[in-house]
């Protein structure tokens, strides 16, 4: 395996990096090259992003980015801000060649924790996890109605009564809209929101893949908005929001629907719902739409630390922080959320 070599990614490997990625059935959206721009630009965060090659052809790769925090620690990340990450190669070679380089780097740089966010399987299961996070994903029918018909009575009738009530969904050019009742949500739930110029950038990087929907009252208020990426013939709502008005016309049920509906016919086929803790709302909420939680395999090499971080609302230590960042006022939150969010990952 002497021809097998492993090496940061370089600008001009930007093209042949993303479409071994497209390529790769066990690789994700968040395997891909601009998630380095995202985390460089947005939070100033160093990226290592490793290539395993053989004679010129990339064989796997490993998106890795380094957090440093006063307040959560320093970390070596696959990958910050997403969750999926890990290893995708074609090889078992690569595979374990980018496992080797990426413990090497994280002893060399003296972080706490090296961790992978694997989605499917579990690359080291002798490294200590976590069973905190499930994903859901579905297999989306090509015929629109089919959809419809496939949600469980008691969600599909909230779904009808969005429409009932007179709601419409656009796609949004920017991300204002979206951000006005995303920060708003956030801040109700005691978090802090990531910045806006984040959302400004994923938009810039990953182009048609990145797409915001709106939802309008019959009066024509933003009351709910969601940010979603399509990979293949995927369809992922990443961040949502809601404002208060939202629940009571049921524009949350419609806002996915639209999601759904408007992903078939631009020919997704697999409808990911994304992360949850389980025993939350969005874990309930995620099953009344007829999904079942799948494990996500979180693992992580202790360095210098001595247990796997909870950097995560469901810690007691935060419970009081929470209570005081829910009483904060909007314009003050955001403000102060990102200095605080770019260090959670």
């Amino acid at each position: 395996m002497s021809d097998l070599t492993v090496r940061r990614v370089r600008d001009e490997d930007a093209a042949a990096w993303d479409a071994f990625v497209q390529a790769l059935p066990e690789a994700t959206f968040f395997h891909r090259l601009g998630w380095k721009t995202v985390l460089e630009e947005a939070f100033g965060h160093r990226p290592h992003f490793l290539l395993a090659e053989r004679a010129g052809r990339i064989e796997g790769v490993l998106p890795l980015a380094e957090i440093k925090s006063r307040l959560f620690g320093h970390a070596l990340i696959s990958t910050p801000f997403c969750v999926y990450g890990g290893i995708a190669a074609a090889s078992d070679a690569a595979r374990a060649a980018l496992d080797r380089e990426a413990q090497a780097l994280a002893e060399a740089l003296g972080v706490g924790h090296l961790e992978y966010r694997d989605r499917d399987t579990a690359a080291h299961a002798d490294w200590p996890g976590t069973d905190l996070y499930v994903t859901f994903r579905k297999a989306l029918d090509p015929e629109v109605e089919q959809n419809m018909l496939a949600i469980p009575r008691k969600q599909r009738a909230m779904v009808r009564k969005g429409i009932k009530n007179g709601l419409t969904a656009e796609l949004e050019t920017g991300v204002d809209g979206f951000f006005g009742v995303y920060a708003d949500n956030v801040r109700r739930h005691g978090t802090p929101a990531l910045p806006r110029r984040y959302f400004a950038l994923l938009r810039r990087v990953f182009g048609d893949d990145c797409e915001v929907l709106l939802v309008r009252s019959p009066r024509g208020q933003v009351i709910s908005g969601v940010l979603s990426f399509y990979f293949r013939d995927e369809i992922l709502p990443y961040y949502a929001g809601d404002a208060v008005e939202a629940r009571g016309l049921a524009a949350n049920d419609f806002k996915y629907w639209e999601v759904m509906r408007r992903a078939v016919e631009r020919g997704a086929r697999v409808f990911d719902y994304g992360r949850s803790k389980v025993g939350t709302g969005p874990y309930d909420f995620k099953r009344n739409w007829g999904f079942e939680p799948q494990p996500l395999h979180y693992r992580y090499k202790l360095v210098r630390a001595r247990r796997v971080p909870e950097n995560n609302p469901n810690n007691p230590k935060y419970r009081l922080f929470i209570k005081a960042w829910q009483r904060l006022p909007l314009p003050v939150a955001n403000f102060l959320g990102p200095h605080i969010v770019r260090s959670l990952g």
